[in-house]
């Protein structure tokens, strides 16, 4: 009964290891329209690799952020071993992005399923933690939440509230 097995794995280990990548495979394929692609690394030969990352609010999401905010790239990440909460943003249309840097707007992190609502810090000798500056077009802008105690977690699903800007679902990195 074991030899089967031992054989079986044998077998399928040695096909694994004897592909590889063709010439052709590695050229430079055309990415779809709407996506997203990393740079590319060059090769020792002419070749380049093309690494796909989907986008991550494709369709109705992304138009929305984009013609109502004037936003994309939106991102949450785990920072500073978890107890910060990075919220970043890239600026499309300064006039409709204005509302996000407003410093008369509290922006809460809400996660419903921890039970938690994460507020922007305010540091002695630094003030927010926040950046309030007149949004630019093709800039990046961010803001951290203080996440004490470590409620909100990699791979959970948040909610960003700026004044009367919502973005739901958004997932922890």
């Amino acid at each position: 009964m074991i030899r089967p097995v031992v054989f079986c794995t044998l077998l399928l280990c040695g096909a694994l290891v004897a592909q590889s990548t063709s010439p052709a495979s590695s050229a430079k394929q055309p990415a779809p329209a709407g996506s997203s692609t990393a740079s590319t690394a060059q090769t020792s030969g002419n070749a380049t690799r093309v690494h796909y990352r989907p986008e991550r609010f494709a369709g109705r999401a992304g138009q929305y952020y984009r013609m109502i905010w004037g936003i994309d790239s939106i991102s949450v990440k785990w920072a500073e071993s978890g107890e910060m909460i990075r919220f970043t943003y890239r600026v499309l249309d300064p006039n409709k992005a204005k509302p996000l840097a407003d410093k008369r707007q509290e922006p809460s992190l809400i996660d419903e399923k921890a039970h938690v609502k994460l507020v922007v810090p305010m540091m002695d000798k630094v003030g927010k933690l926040r950046q309030t500056s007149t949004p630019e077009a093709g800039k990046t802008y961010w803001m951290l939440f203080s996440n004490k105690g470590g409620f909100v977690k990699r791979g959970d699903h948040v909610n960003v509230v700026i004044g009367n800007f919502h973005a739901n679902g958004l997932v922890v990195d």
